[in-house]
C-alpha cells in the first residue's frame, strides 16, 4: 500500500478507477463500487437494493453532497449496511446516465446532477431524486427530507413492501405520481406552490394601492417606494415564465405596467432633477411635480438600481439615461476626494426652498435662442406664472412624438435640441449658490450606492463606474474597518461609532455586487467576513438580527427593525446577503438563518407588503429557483466575454455569478461554486446549477442562453 493510501482512513474500490470524479470519492467511508457485475452480483447475493449515484467532477452540488453525506461516517454506515452503492461518472458512461436520468425525470418532473437512484438488484429503478441534504432541511415552505431518513425509508420499504416495490420498478413514473398524489391537480400545485401563492398575494395587495393615473402608490405625499417596484419587477419575471399556467385578471394592471408607469411619471416629474440628474426626496403632490427638494444618497442609490433593472427588462433607453444621469450627479456632487459618498444635499439655498432648481420664463428666454427656448419651455412646462411660487419646476409635460411634431422636428432632432438646451441651463445654474451638503459619510448608505455603481458598471459596461465603486469600497474598508470592527460614520478625517446591522449588511451587499462586476476575490472575501462578524455580533437566536451589536451600550431595549422604510431594514438586506453567500459557498447555515427569519414573517409581509418590499425580494430569492452561474476562462478572450455578456444582458435577480481563470486555485478555494470547474475542450466554459442540480457545461453564448 502506498504512503498516500496509508494516510487515508478509508479507501474503497474506486481507487482503481481512472475517472477523476470517481477518484475523488475513493477515500469516502462509503463502500463504493464502480458500475459493473461485481456490484450487482453482491446485491443479488445479499438481497439488497442498489444505491446509484451519478455525477461529474465539475458538478458543484455533487461535491456538496459528498462533503455532507458521503464523507459522513454515520451516513456511510447506513449506506454500507442496507445498500450496495455504485458511483458513476456521467461523462464516462453517458448511456447509464441517460437511462436513469429519464427515470428520475419521470418520477420527479426534473433531473440533473447529482442524481441519486435506488434500484432493484437487477437494475430496475423504483425511486430517485437529485441532491438530498444530510438532515431534514426546510427550503422556503417545503421540507427536503434528509438523506438518512430517505435511506431508512427505502431500506424499510425494500424489506417490508417488496412486492409493491417490484411493481413500482416496472411502472415507476405512474406509481410514484399516485403515491405522491401527483395527479393533474397536484401537478398544478407543484407548478404554483403555496410559496408562489404567498408572493402573488403580496403582489396583488401592492397593485391595489397603485395610482394608475400618476403612478406610485397611494395619494399625496408620494414617496418612490423603490423596494415595492423591485419586487414587482421580480413578479413580472415569474409571470413571463408561467404565462401558460397562470390566469391573468384583465381588470388588474400587470406588475410591469405598474413599474413602468411609476418610473416614467417620476422621471418626467419635478421630483427628478431634469438638468443635473438625481432625485429629490419625495413629492408633496400626487403628480410627482413639487418635490421636497433635498437629495438623499440612499434615495438615489435605490432609484438608480430600480431604473437599471427596468432597463434590463424592457430595453427602454429612458431608464438607462436616468441611471447614468443620477450616477453622474453622485460623482459630481456627492463624492469625497477619498472616494466616500456624502449623505445629503439640503432643500434650501439662500434661505429659500428649492431656489437653486427653479426657473422663470425670462431666465430661460435669455439663456436660449428663440427657437430653442420655445421648444424647451413647451416641453418642460415653463410658463410666465410658473408652477411653484411664481417660478417653474422643470417637468416633462409633452410626449416626444407630440413635441417633435409641434416643433416641426424629427424625434432625434428634438432630443439634440433639448440636450443642448439642458447643457446651457445647467452651466448657468452652476453659477448659483448651491444648497448646503452634509458631508458625513455613512457606511450603510455608502453600501447602497456601492451596489448601484457596481451593477451599473457590470450591466452598462461603464469602466468609469467600476473605478468609482472600487475606490469607494477600498475607502470604506481602509477607513471604517478598525480594530476588527466596522464603524458607522466618517467625517473630517475621523471614523467613529460602532457599526449597526445595516452598516454590515448594506456594505456586504455592495461588496458582493462589486465582486460580480469585477471578479476581484477580495471583495467577496470581505463580504463574507463582514457577514460572519454580523452573525457573531447581531444574531437573535429567535430569528434574524438585532440592530445593535452585543458589544453595544446597554439600552432599555435592544432594537430589531423588521420593516422597510425609506431605506431597507438591516434584516431585509442581511437575508439576501445570506442567501447569496449560501449559493456561492454551499454553506447551508447561511441559508438556514435566512429561512428561519423569512418564513415565519410571510403572513405579515402579505398583509402589509408596502412595508416589506425589500424583504419580499429576499423571500422571492428564498422561495424561487436560484441560478448559480460559474464562468471559467480568460477574461481577455472574446469567448469568455461572450458568455458573460449573455448573462449580463438580462435581469436575473435570483442568481449568483462567479468567475475564475482555470488555473486560479485561490478563487475555487474561496468560492465553492468555482471548485472543480475545468475548461471544456479548452474553451471558455459556463456552468449552470439550480435547485441543487447542475446542468452539463456549455461553451457558447447560445447554449448558455438556452439554460438561462
Amino acid at each position: 500500500m502506498s504512503e498516500s493510501q496509508e494516510s487515508n482512513k478509508h479507501t474503497n474500490r474506486l481507487i482503481h478507477e481512472t475517472s477523476p470524479y470517481l477518484l475523488q470519492h475513493a477515500h469516502n467511508p462509503v463502500d463504493w463500487y464502480p458500475w459493473g457485475e461485481e456490484a450487482f452480483e453482491k446485491a443479488r447475493l445479499e438481497d439488497k437494493p442498489v444505491l446509484l449515484s451519478v455525477g461529474y467532477s465539475a458538478c458543484h452540488w455533487c461535491h456538496v453532497m459528498e462533503r455532507e453525506s458521503f464523507e459522513n461516517e454515520q451516513i456511510a454506515t447506513l449506506m454500507n449496511m442496507h445498500f450496495v452503492s455504485i458511483k458513476v461518472d456521467r461523462e464516462e458512461r453517458p448511456d447509464i446516465d441517460a437511462i436513469y436520468m429519464q427515470a428520475v425525470q419521470a418520477m420527479t418532473g426534473q433531473g440533473g446532477w447529482p442524481m441519486t437512484m435506488f434500484l432493484m438488484p437487477d437494475g430496475r429503478p423504483f425511486y430517485g431524486g437529485t441532491y438530498f441534504p444530510p438532515q431534514d432541511r426546510r427550503y422556503g415552505q417545503q421540507v427536503m427530507p434528509g438523506f438518512p431518513r430517505v435511506l431508512m425509508s427505502i431500506a424499510d420499504a425494500f424489506s417490508h413492501q417488496r412486492a409493491e416495490l417490484e411493481e413500482q420498478s416496472t411502472q415507476v413514473a405512474n406509481h410514484l405520481k399516485q403515491r405522491s398524489g401527483m395527479l393533474a391537480q397536484a401537478d398544478k400545485r407543484v407548478t404554483t406552490p403555496p410559496a408562489q401563492e404567498v408572493l402573488l398575494a403580496a403582489e396583488k395587495r401592492i397593485i391595489e394601492d397603485f395610482d394608475p393615473r400618476y403612478g406610485g402608490f397611494g395619494a399625496a405625499p408620494k414617496f418612490p417606494n423603490t423596494m415595492a417596484l423591485e419586487f414587482l419587477l421580480r413578479m413580472h419575471l415569474h409571470a413571463q415564465a408561467q404565462a401558460e399556467n397562470v390566469a391573468v385578471d384583465p381588470s388588474e394592471p400587470a406588475a410591469l405596467e405598474v413599474v413602468e408607469t411609476s418610473l416614467q411619471r417620476m422621471a418626467a416629474g419635478g421630483i427628478y432633477d431634469q438638468l443635473g440628474g438625481g432625485f429629490h426626496r419625495y413629492s408633496v403632490d400626487e403628480k410627482w411635480l413639487v418635490p421636497h427638494f433635498e437629495k438623499m444618497l440612499y434615495d438615489n442609490a435605490l432609484l438608480s438600481q430600480v431604473y437599471l433593472h427596468a432597463y434590463l427588462v424592457t430595453g427602454n433607453e429612458l431608464y438607462r439615461r436616468v441611471v447614468e444621469e443620477t450616477l453622474d450627479y453622485v460623482v459630481r456632487e456627492m463624492t469625497s476626494p477619498e472616494g466616500g459618498f456624502y449623505s445629503t444635499q439640503d432643500a434650501d439655498s439662500e434661505g429659500e426652498e428649492g431656489k437653486f432648481f427653479l426657473w422663470t420664463q425670462a431666465e430661460v428666454e435669455r439663456a436660449l435662442d428663440p427657437q430653442d427656448s420655445a421648444v424647451f419651455m413647451a416641453y418642460y412646462g415653463v410658463t410666465r406664472h410658473g408652477n411653484f411660487e411664481g417660478k417653474t419646476i422643470l417637468n416633462r409635460v409633452q410626449d416626444d412624438q407630440v413635441a417633435a411634431q409641434k416643433a416641426g422636428l424629427s424625434v432625434p432632432a428634438l432630443h439634440e435640441l433639448l440636450q443642448r438646451s439642458r447643457r446651457t441651463l445647467f452651466r448657468l445654474r452652476e453659477q448659483r449658490v448651491k444648497p448646503a451638503r452634509d458631508e458625513k459619510i455613512l457606511t450603510s448608505w455608502n453600501g447602497l450606492m456601492l451596489r448601484s455603481f457596481a451593477e451599473a458598471a457590470r450591466y452598462l459596461k461603464r469602466a468609469d463606474y467600476l473605478q468609482v465603486a472600487q475606490k469607494n469600497a477600498a475607502f470604506l474598508l481602509d477607513t471604517l474597518w478598525q480594530d476588527n470592527r466596522l464603524l458607522r460614520t466618517f467625517k473630517d478625517g475621523r471614523a467613529r461609532l460602532r457599526g449597526y446591522l445595516e452598516d454590515y449588511a448594506f456594505l456586504a451587499d455592495g461588496l458582493l455586487a462589486l465582486y460580480e462586476a469585477s471578479f476581484e476575490l477580495r471583495w467577496f472575501e470581505q463580504a463574507r467576513a463582514l457577514t460572519d462578524q454580523a452573525i457573531a455580533l447581531f444574531a437573535d437566536e429567535q430569528g434574524g438580527f438585532f440592530d445593535t451589536g452585543s458589544d453595544h451600550e446597554a439600552l432599555i431595549s435592544r432594537p430589531k427593525d423588521i420593516m422597510d422604510n425609506a431605506t431597507p431594514a438591516g434584516n431585509s438586506v442581511a437575508m439576501e446577503v445570506l442567501l447569496r453567500l449560501a449559493a456561492l459557498t454551499g454553506e447551508a447555515t447561511y441559508r438556514q438563518r435566512a429561512d428561519d427569519y423569512i418564513i415565519p414573517q410571510l403572513d405579515i409581509m402579505v398583509q402589509h407588503p408596502l412595508a416589506f418590499g425589500r424583504v419580499l425580494c429576499a423571500a422571492d430569492f428564498a422561495l424561487s429557483p436560484v441560478k448559480e452561474l460559474a464562468i471559467i476562462g480568460s477574461s481577455e478572450q472574446a469567448e469568455t466575454q461572450g458568455l458573460l455578456d449573455s448573462i449580463n444582458a438580462r435581469y436575473l435577480p435570483n442568481s449568483v455569478l462567479a468567475y475564475a481563470r482555470a488555473e486560479d486555485t485561490q478563487a475555487s478555494q474561496s468560492i465553492a461554486l468555482l471548485a472543480d470547474r475545468p475548461l471544456k475542450d479548452q474553451h471558455a466554459t459556463a456552468y449552470v446549477c439550480q435547485n441543487f442540480v447542475c446542468q452539463a457545461p456549455v461553451t457558447t453564448p447560445a447554449a448558455l442562453e438556452a439554460l438561462l
